[in-house]
């Protein structure tokens, strides 16, 4: 028995908005990041015959938030980054959800699965 009267075309429909949009703004934010980062180094002169092979400065979740208020270019790239990353498990979650509107015990265990190995594989690897 459905407690919501969504029908699976509208879900669907749904679904696409949540990844349209997600895609969308990661896609801005980081082209906005490219763009500061364009306009900061703009007279820099690269050096081609030198290549450094070190990782460059990557920001956790307490200080990414700082530097993206700070206008930081790179802040703002990772940022996009991790929206882009954020947008198919903001996806999965938004199914668990719907299946447990509609009651669909079998479909809330398999994306709740689904979303649960997500999250581990995006927290605990290394």
């Amino acid at each position: 028995m459905k407690v919501w009267n969504l029908k699976d075309e509208q879900v669907e429909a749904l679904i696409g908005q949540v990844l349209r949009i997600g895609t969308m703004l990661s896609c801005g934010i980081t082209f906005i990041g490219l763009c500061v980062f364009m306009v900061h180094n703009a007279s820099a002169i690269p050096h081609y015959h030198i290549f450094l092979s070190g990782l460059g400065q990557f920001y956790g979740p307490h200080t990414l938030l700082q530097h993206v208020m700070h206008g930081q270019a790179t802040a703002l790239m990772e940022l996009g980054i991790l929206l882009l990353i954020a947008t198919p498990v903001a996806r999965v979650a938004f199914l668990v959800a719907a299946f447990g509107l509609e009651r669909d015990g079998m479909y809330v265990g398999v994306s709740g699965l689904v979303l649960a190995i997500l999250l581990y594989s995006i927290f605990f690897s290394q």
